[in-house]
């Protein structure tokens, strides 16, 4: 199995779902676990197990098919999105990207400048300065709190202090459910991040920074949009 098949799954639940295919995310991922599970018994690693297999997999593809889901909405706004693994190891950037990479690190002093580990990286063609980072993850507890580390880090550069910080996941764990009594994950998007957007159609109490993922292009457009007034 490979990422075409999970497009193709995707392409599938927006055929059925239209704009709510996101809600499916989860139940997408069961469907392609089966398919996966059938391929690695046929090339089986040696001492390692299925769901060890899976779980890289899945990790690694939600990333590229969240990145595959904003795309085009992304760009009818003259923005651009950009892997943040790209930007970390490649050694052949064309101009447009160096500049994009250069106005995303964070400078350690002595210690060198350094990207932040993030998954998207959503910037403005014209000008490559960056708007929005996202970490995608199937739990918060992945990586929740590393994520506002980065934030923090941002925040404490003058070039860098405006770039927001977003977080994308199905929330397979409901750590993002309820807003009080509010478990550790939900405490950090509030107070340390920009956002959160959930891959979902379970309930969940919703907040100025944990919203459905159906929000998330409308809040970026406002993004944009204060930042085009801001440079007024």
């Amino acid at each position: 199995m490979n990422f075409k098949d999970l497009e193709k799954l995707y392409l599938e639940k927006k055929q059925q779902f239209g704009t709510e295919a996101y809600k499916h995310i989860s139940e997408l991922l069961e469907e392609a676990k089966e398919i996966h599970k059938a391929d690695w018994q046929n090339n089986k690693t040696p001492k390692g197990d299925h769901e060890q297999s899976w779980r890289a997999f899945k990790g690694k593809n939600l990333e590229r098919l969240v990145q595959y889901i904003i795309t085009d909405e992304v760009e009818k706004m003259g923005l651009k999105v950009v892997n943040g693994n790209r930007l970390e190891r490649s050694t052949k950037l064309s101009k447009e990207l160096s500049q994009v990479k250069r106005n995303l690190a964070i400078d350690y002093g002595k210690f060198g400048l350094h990207l932040p580990d993030v998954d998207v990286v959503i910037y403005n063609p014209r000008n490559c300065k960056v708007l929005a980072v996202i970490s995608i993850k199937v739990t918060l507890r992945e990586r929740i709190a590393q994520t506002g580390y980065w934030k923090l880090k941002l925040l404490q550069d003058k070039l860098t202090k405006h770039i927001k910080v977003f977080f994308i996941t199905p929330d397979e764990d409901g750590v993002l459910t309820s807003k009080k009594p509010a478990k550790k994950g939900r405490a950090i998007v509030e107070v340390d991040l920009d956002g959160s957007y959930v891959l979902t159609k379970d309930k969940i109490e919703e907040s100025n920074k944990v919203k459905l993922f159906e929000h998330f292009i409308d809040d970026l457009k406002q993004l944009l949009k204060n930042e085009a007034y801001d440079n007024d």
